[in-house]
């Protein structure tokens, strides 16, 4: 069973390939799948309002170029205050704009910066992703959901990065684990994983799995 994953960040397709490992499913990337088909891909402008809208634009041109399941995901991340539970004023809050408002995509340095400088202005600051995602099996047979369980786990952002950084997620050189104050990096078994809720993804495939015939679509 196929699935094509309507992104071209490599940190997002690993993860996303140990999370359904064991599950009857092939993930492969985009770039694999307009490769195979000879399809060049398009620049898809992200207008939604939310991660589903976004997931959801997404996985609906990709099953148009390519006429098979796809899935796309987003991701948006809220901001507040660790001391107060106040959340940070709308003009930060990044929500679905995490690499940045306007024409300029951040660099994943240039996200580090921006990040530890909002902890140096407000203090402490405790951080959620809310995700989105959305499987589109045929033009008429669409799986998806928003729910919390897809949600990360609550986390603080602190202004000194860790030395170690994994290209796509440079944010997670800057979270601290509540409970412990480690980084994530610092705990065992890649704890950083269950921040991006990883649970959740696999409690959603394994629901469509048994409700979708692939070899039908």
């Amino acid at each position: 069973m196929e699935l094509i994953y309507g992104t071209g960040n490599p940190a997002k397709l690993r993860f996303m390939r140990r999370t359904l490992e064991g599950l009857p499913v092939e993930i492969i990337s985009l770039s694999e799948a307009a490769k195979r088909e000879n399809i060049e891909l398009p620049e898809i402008e992200e207008t939604g309002n939310s991660p589903l809208e976004n997931a959801r634009l997404k996985a609906g041109v990709y099953f148009e170029l390519f006429q098979q399941p796809v899935f796309s995901c987003d991701s948006g991340l809220y901001l507040w205050n660790y001391e107060t539970g106040k959340m940070l004023p709308d003009e930060v809050q990044p929500g679905i704009h995490v690499r940045g408002r306007g024409g300029k995509r951040l660099t994943d340095e240039e996200l580090i910066v921006q990040y530890t400088g909002l902890v140096r202005k407000y203090g402490r600051i405790l951080a959620r992703y809310k995700n989105g995602i959305c499987l589109k099996v045929s033009r008429n047979d669409t799986y998806e959901s928003m729910d919390e369980n897809l949600w990360g786990a609550a986390f603080l952002l602190t202004d000194i990065p860790h030395k170690k950084r994994i290209p796509g997620f440079p944010l997670d050189s800057i979270s601290i684990d509540i409970a412990t104050g480690k980084y994530y990096y610092d705990l065992e078994n890649n704890s950083q994983d269950d921040v991006a809720a990883e649970t959740g993804f696999r409690q959603f495939f394994t629901s469509v799995l048994k409700n979708v015939d692939f070899c039908d679509k």
